[in-house]
């Protein structure tokens, strides 16, 4: 069976984001369906709708934008079906022209709030694993190559080929389709890596080289991806390097998104070592040197 790695990006403008992610959630093939009924099912039962009904979706600056709190905060936590009845009253307001009340704004707040949490949960409880890799927000040189992925997005790749290796299983990238040249230059990138590289060559025994595309509003795996790493972009700080804000409103969040990060002692070019599946790649530009295990 295979393990599908949903991808995404943030702080990929530069504008607003302390980082720059590359990351998602990976879930096995038996997982991911009732992964999926279960994300549907909480939906309904924290909205009483599905979000893209109302021209939104599960993402992390939906979910989690600094109004959110700010709303959920405005009154005391309301009972789940009172809540449920607001919120997707406020859900309504724009078809219908008006202006939310101001106990359907808490009401929407709170949904949101425990609707991201209950996620991160969910994650836990399918046995997802957490991969991202987390630069600095700086501009590339200019005599970055552009036929080959960069530093950070190799270490990405190098972790989830780890922990195939480790399952002796396959696995699959499902990732957000955005601006077709984008994409295909992304894939040539990534089919360039695993087919004209020794050691990409090595990983695709285990990583399918060319990656699936979907739109995001189609699936919630690439949408939980987004979730995830909009938490590890605003509030996961583990080196010593990563000095940028930090939104502590978020902290709880990256909280239950910590298990899901994958730790194993692996072995490479006839050394072990530790590695994780979330690495800080402070310069993504300079050629990498050492035993790959990149910084955690």
């Amino acid at each position: 069976m295979s393990w599908l790695l949903f991808l995404d990006e943030s702080g990929h403008d530069h504008r607003t984001m302390p980082y720059e992610v590359h990351g998602g959630i990976a879930l096995h093939a038996t997982k991911l369906w009732p992964f999926i009924q279960a994300i549907r099912s909480l939906e309904l039962s924290t909205f009483g709708a599905h979000l893209n009904e109302h021209g939104s979706e599960v993402k992390g600056s939906k979910l989690l934008a600094r109004d959110r709190f700010k709303w959920a905060s405005q009154g005391p936590a309301m009972e789940h079906l009172t809540r449920r009845k607001q919120a997707l009253a406020f859900l309504n307001s724009a078809a219908q022209g008006k202006t939310p009340r101001r106990d359907e704004f808490t009401a929407f707040g709170q949904a949101c709030l425990s609707f991201a949490k209950d996620i991160l949960l969910l994650l836990s409880s399918h046995d997802a694993r957490l991969f991202a890799s987390m630069i600095p927000c700086v501009a590339p040189p200019m005599e970055t190559r552009a036929d080959v992925p960069r530093k950070d997005i190799v270490f990405l790749l190098e972790r989830y080929f780890y922990f195939l290796r480790d399952r002796s299983e396959m696995g699959l990238l499902v990732m957000d389709r955005t601006e077709k040249d984008n994409d295909r230059k992304l894939v040539r990138r990534m089919e360039r890596y695993f087919i004209e590289t020794v050691t990409g060559a090595q990983r695709s025994q285990f990583v399918v080289p060319t990656p699936l595309f979907v739109e995001s509003d189609m699936a919630y795996g690439v949408q939980v991806a987004d979730l995830c790493i909009y938490c590890l972009n605003w509030a996961y700080r583990f080196n010593v390097r990563m000095t940028e804000a930090v939104r502590s409103e978020i902290s709880d969040f990256v909280g239950l998104l910590e298990p899901l990060i994958w730790q194993a002692e692996v072995e490479s070019t006839g050394k072990r070592f530790r590695t994780h599946s979330v690495v800080y790649v402070p310069d993504p530009y300079t050629a990498r040197s050492g035993n790959g295990t990149g910084q955690r």
